[in-house]
């Protein structure tokens, strides 16, 4: 069932540095298909199709990204991928689409959604989108996805919960950028914590008010560009604005500062993501995904590879595709092959690899970046 006034906004940036070395530059993990058949701007697509047309979405990416996510969505029309003439991280990316979106439809509610996520229930998915869209539609409210922790994840940030309103919904009281090991183990103790997905929902309305609260110069750059979208002057005016605009989060620039102003004032709430949901941002993260959806053998490792034995190995995952292979007396470890790559690591430390990206860049190893 389409929602009225639902655009949906794909974030498709960033390089995606720690699924190197399969993930690159100009191909990075949005543009891989790592759950199915389908890569995972295509798999956001697609989920969201039901309850919204194709031509209410937009999607963000990067100059260099362009091409390719252009051949993997054909459906959309150019001008709904917008292409970042420069990386500008999501305050920026997202204030951009509110106001072109504003700009077309007064009444538009985004959601955010980056496309490097998986979800299992999609139909849970779809009714908490349905009610995080009505509620964004009730007034200048801000609504985010809570996902459950179940472990004390330094990669991700924290939500806060207050209140508890109505069944599955809360207020929140604060945002807490990737804590430490030990704030993180605080919090899934105290148990009034989720992780914070990155999937927001609010009218253009609200939101383009609050960039001119909290970015005033970004935001007023931000119009002048969206003036121009759907015309030949487009291209220009993004290239050469777009640059001005300030780096920061979503998170730092409007969902922190809005928190401070106590649970009551800030209108921020949230929903419970209890759809299974999984965030693909380290080999790690795959490792768990894979494992809970039955794509393991009966010691937790996950072999792509064209036929495998394993001996007193527990919970590895190895990427060889056509080659045969052999763990031995191995246990956590990930080893990814490509055609002029090889990385070997522990799952413990996966969080870690986006440091090769930056040693390899440093040293202008560009091939393989």
């Amino acid at each position: 069932m389409k929602i009225s006034h639902f655009y949906p906004v794909i974030i498709a940036g960033g390089s995606g540095t720690r699924f190197w070395p399969l993930s690159r530059k100009a191909k990075p993990k949005q543009a891989l298909a790592l759950n199915g058949k389908q890569t995972m701007v295509q798999q956001a697509v697609s989920r969201l199709e039901p309850l919204a047309s194709r031509s209410k979405f937009l999607i963000i990416t990067g100059e260099a990204m362009a091409p390719v996510i252009r051949r993997q969505l054909t459906s959309l029309k150019s001008q709904q991928i917008l292409a970042e003439p420069a990386a500008r991280n999501t305050a920026p990316a997202i204030g951009l689409a509110a106001h072109i979106l504003f700009r077309k439809d007064p009444d538009a509610v985004l959601g955010i959604f980056p496309a490097d996520h998986t979800i299992h229930d999609v139909k849970k998915f779809h009714s908490a989108i349905q009610r995080a869209v009505r509620m964004a539609q009730a007034g200048e409210h801000v609504v985010v996805f809570g996902i459950p922790p179940d472990r004390p994840d330094t990669g991700y940030g924290y939500i806060e919960h207050g209140k508890a309103l109505e069944p599955a919904l809360f207020g929140v009281r604060r945002f807490t950028e990737k804590p430490d090991v030990a704030t993180a183990q605080q919090f899934l103790n105290a148990g009034n914590y989720s992780w914070n997905g990155g999937m927001f929902f609010w009218t253009a309305r609200t939101l383009v008010k609050t960039l001119y609260e909290h970015l005033p110069e970004t935001s007023t750059i931000l119009a002048k560009i969206a003036a121009t979208h759907g015309t030949a002057k487009f291209a220009r005016a993004f290239k050469s604005l777009y640059p001005k605009c300030q780096n920061i989060s979503i998170d730092y620039a409007v969902m922190e500062p809005r928190s401070r102003a106590g649970e009551d004032a800030s209108k921020i709430f949230s929903i419970h993501g209890d759809f299974g949901w999984n965030d693909l941002g380290t080999w790690d993260a795959l490792h768990q995904h894979r494992t809970t959806t039955g794509i393991a053998d009966s010691d937790g490792n996950v072999l792509e590879a064209a036929g495998s034995y394993t001996l007193e190995s527990r919970g590895n995952f190895v990427h060889a595709p056509g080659k045969f292979v052999a763990v031995v007396g191995l246990n956590d470890v990930v080893v990814v092959e490509t055609k002029d790559a090889l990385l070997i690591t522990t799952r413990a430390r996966s969080q870690d690899v986006g440091k090769i990206v930056q040693h390899l860049s440093a040293a202008k190893k560009n091939k393989i970046v």
